[in-house]
């Protein structure tokens, strides 16, 4: 009965998915809407086929950026983490400080970094890290604070040094608000890069899709937006994957 339930799940998303391409290729059929305001899925996937070479070019730069922005934003989540766990009045200095930092609007800053660090690689990472530090280091911190007590009050009793509480307890406690954190800064991962490009880039899928849109050529930009679709929903069902089996004993 479970297995069903969840099966149908699954089915749900994509039985509704498949009767919204049907809609939408009918309406612009049967009204005629013209391509350059708004493309067919058939229209779509064509112009993905016949630009696949190109975009994919511009797609392994994008997640060039995107991962080195990505590992960054984990490794830098977890140091700052950490360190506002381990010590109370850094905690109370910089959490007010990452609140703040939320509220300026990445298309705002980014022509800054660019200004800054030029067109190059390394302001696109900075946005990408800008966007995905947060949502990873307060899972963490969050993960941190909510490890029960009184296996904290077990490990005191067994004598047991910082390093091994944080490693044997607070650590895999930690591991599922990480994973949580890493599914949201997912989801922002590739607009970050994308919006990095647009203001400023040479390649990447946000520098073709501005080519595209400029050439209102909207079937290509639409095909981007599948691209990109793709690639975050994949990224996702990884980091589900690999969070099912780092986190099996809960």
């Amino acid at each position: 009965m479970i297995r069903r339930i969840r099966s149908g799940g699954h089915l749900y998303p994509i039985i509704s998915l498949l009767v919204f391409i049907v809609l939408w290729q009918l309406i612009v059929t049967l009204v005629g809407v013209p391509m350059y305001i708004l493309p067919s899925p058939i229209d779509t996937v064509k112009a993905l086929v016949e630009d696949f070479n190109l975009i994919a070019g511009h797609v392994g730069m994008t997640l060039y950026e995107s991962a080195i922005g990505f590992l960054l934003s984990i490794v830098l989540a977890f140091v700052i983490s950490i360190l506002m766990d381990s010590f109370a009045p850094l905690k109370k200095s910089l959490y007010p400080i990452l609140i703040v930092s939320q509220t300026i609007p990445t298309i705002v800053i980014t022509p800054i970094l660019i200004i800054w660090f030029g067109f190059g690689l390394l302001p696109k990472v900075l946005v990408i890290v800008m966007v995905c530090f947060f949502p990873i280091c307060i899972s963490l911190m969050d993960g941190f604070e909510k490890v029960d007590r009184d296996y904290l009050n077990l490990f005191r009793t067994f004598r047991s040094s910082k390093l091994q509480t944080f490693l044997h307890l607070k650590l895999p406690h930690a591991l599922v608000n990480f994973f949580s954190g890493l599914k949201i800064a997912a989801t922002y991962l590739i607009m970050a890069a994308i919006i990095a490009e647009w203001q400023g880039g040479t390649k990447g899928i946000g520098v073709y899709m501005v080519r595209a849109k400029s050439a209102y050529a909207l079937d290509k930009v639409f095909a981007s937006i599948l691209v990109i679709v793709l690639i975050s929903v994949v990224l996702i069902a990884l980091i589900n994957w690999v969070g099912e089996r780092a986190t099996k004993w809960k």
